[in-house]
């Protein structure tokens, strides 16, 4: 599925709650889901820096597609890098480089982030972009 269809996916489930609390539950949820990290991945190296919870990130590459594990201590956390992994894992270096992820601004999440989340989440988009880059970089990915 292309990063725009899951895109909309992911729009599509916010409509359905018309309050704020209903989608941080959802979000809540989302991180219930997430593909973890082998604990051997859980290392300084693979923290995200500027996030205030400790958000682990690891990335992998098969058949010319990275996939990304994560865990967080935090359940919100947990739940916003669930979001983004729906949306990136599983697709080529160039397509998460040159994804724009509307969605975020679609359906209103950073601007019902804390600055301090919302930096977070900016760290964890970079983060998962420059994975991105090394990956194609060292595969010599066109």
């Amino acid at each position: 599925m292309s990063i725009r269809d899951l895109e909309e996916q992911i729009v599509g489930e916010f409509m359905v709650f018309d309050d704020w609390m209903d989608k941080y539950n959802h979000i809540i949820e989302m991180g219930k889901d997430l593909p973890k990290i082998e604990d051997k991945f859980k290392i300084d190296n693979n923290l995200i820096p500027g996030c205030q919870s400790r958000v682990w990130l690891h990335a992998g590459f098969e058949e010319g597609k990275v996939f990304f594990y994560a865990d967080s201590d935090a359940v919100i956390t947990k739940g916003i890098i669930n979001l983004l992994i729906r949306v990136l894992s599983g697709q080529t270096p160039d397509e998460i480089l040159d994804s724009k992820l509307e969605f975020i601004d679609r359906i209103g999440l950073k601007e019902h982030l804390s600055p301090t989340r919302s930096n977070g989440l900016t760290s964890m988009i970079k983060q998962m972009k420059l994975y991105a880059l090394v990956i194609k970089t060292k595969n010599g990915e066109n």
